[in-house]
Order: structure tokens, then sequence, then C-alpha cells
């Protein structure tokens, strides 16, 4: 699996969807961090703002006191890239004085008006997602006429204002953002046209996982018991661009990829 990397979510929050509260103190976020770098994680992407559909804003430094003692304590601690999982520019500054590596911007940097100047001045790797809305309002009534088309011209609109502003193109990837702003329709429709993504040059990030659609297809089911669709999500985006997958279940995904792998390797 050398072409795919695994980053793994360490959500140092208390209302994250699929385990908010569970790693909310910095000791067990950082404990959990390293035990995903065990099982094959080579980015552990922290957050301290919930991003699930209703959630509120949290101040920045809020976010900021609970995402940086984590990212202290797992620089100090693991070779793995650190990532910073915010909309804040505040954040993101605090962050990398902290020892991040890479910027998740679930906004594109489109949240602040100083966005990307600081991602110009950070000058690290930057992860452009598209949403439709905000994390408060986004499931409401999404709507589009041709979400793969919209998407990917989003995304390119995002990576030449990156450009206008100083930030190299080589310093970003994209993010279809499945679940912001999208109908169970929308996703699968985003899933199946990544190549579309893929083709604006930049590495495909692709986070699905135990997201809601999952049990929308099939059974009801809570979010820590969606890692099939999850894994399926995860071959579908393998075969059509996607090179970095953001999970929750690590050593699941380690062992899919790497069996996909061999059987796909020339």
């Amino acid at each position: 699996m050398s072409n795919f990397r695994i980053m793994g979510i360490v959500n140092v929050t208390p209302d994250s969807f699929s385990d908010g509260g569970r790693f909310a103190d910095a000791a067990r976020a950082i404990e959990h961090g390293l035990q995903l770098v065990e099982e094959g994680a080579h980015i552990l992407d922290i957050g301290g703002e919930s991003t699930r559909p209703g959630a509120d804003d949290v101040p920045a430094d809020e976010e900021i006191a609970r995402v940086v003692p984590v990212i202290e304590g797992l620089v100090s601690q693991t070779d793995a890239s650190v990532s910073i999982d915010t909309r804040k520019p505040a954040v993101a500054r605090a962050a990398r004085a902290a020892g991040a590596h890479i910027w998740n911007d679930v906004s594109a940097l489109t949240y602040a008006e100083d966005s990307l100047e600081t991602a110009a001045d950070l000058a690290i790797p930057i992860v452009l997602m598209h949403a439709q809305g905000d994390p408060k309002t986004m499931q409401q009534n999404p709507v589009y006429g041709d979400v793969v088309a919209e998407v990917r011209d989003w995304l390119g609109g995002r990576i030449e204002a990156c450009g206008a502003a100083g930030i190299a193109k080589d310093r970003l990837l994209v993010d279809p953002g499945i679940g912001f702003g999208k109908t169970v329709q929308h996703n699968i429709a985003l899933l199946a046209g990544l190549e579309h993504l893929a083709a604006l040059g930049c590495p495909v990030l692709l986070g699905a996982s135990r997201k809601r659609f999952i049990s929308t297809l099939d059974r009801d089911m809570p979010a820590d018991k969606r890692l099939g669709g999850s894994l399926a999500a995860v071959l579908a985006g393998a075969t059509r661009g996607a090179s970095i997958f953001r999970v929750h279940d690590v050593a699941a995904t380690r062992q899919a990829l790497a069996i996909f792998s061999a059987i796909e390797r020339p």
C-alpha cells in the first residue's frame, strides 16, 4: 500500500459524531493517537471543534486549549505527521507553533478573511475540503445540479485562490467533503466520480469513515458499527484516485489497503 496514506482521527471534543468525549482529555487523546500510529496511521488529524451536522462554533481560545497539549505530546513521541483540523487561522497558527505539520480546513480557507494569508505564512500542506454551508446548517437542504462538476469546479477555484495568495499547488490536497452539505445520493455520486477531482492535479483525501450515509444505505446502525461501509468507501476511493484516507478504524483500513494493493499491483 505504498501509494496510500492513512490519516487517523483524534477528536479532542465532547460532541463529535462518532467518538465525542472519549478522548477529550489530553492524555487519553495522546494515548489514542500513539495507538493509531501503532496500527498503521501515517498522519494524525487532531480536531478541537466538532463539525458534525448541527454542531455549534467553538471559540478559538477554547479550541487552542484542547488541541495544543495533544499536538505537543504527539510530536514529542512519534515521527508520524500531525494535522490540525480547524477552520480558524488562530488555531492553525497555534497548532503550527506546537509542531503540527498539516492544516486540514473543512472551509477550504474561506472561514476567515485572513485564512489564505495565514496558510501562505505557515508554509505547510493544506487540505481544501468542499462544504455547502456550515456545520450548523449544512444538512438542512443541500441542493446541486451536478454535484461532481460543482464540487470539482469549486475546489478548482480554491486552488486558484491559493495560487493568487502565494500558496504553491504542490502544497495542496483536495477533499470532496463527504457528508458536508450532501444527501446520500450526492455522497454516492462523489464517491463514484472521484477521478474528476483527481484530475485537478492535487492529491485527493477521502473522509467517509463511519458517516451516516452508510447506515442509510444499509441498516440504521450507530457510528461504531459502520466499519464495513467505511472500508467499502475506502476501496472505492482507492480505485478512483484517492490516496489519503481519513478514518477512525486504522488497523482494518491498513489491512484492506494492503490486500487491495497486492491484488492490483501490476
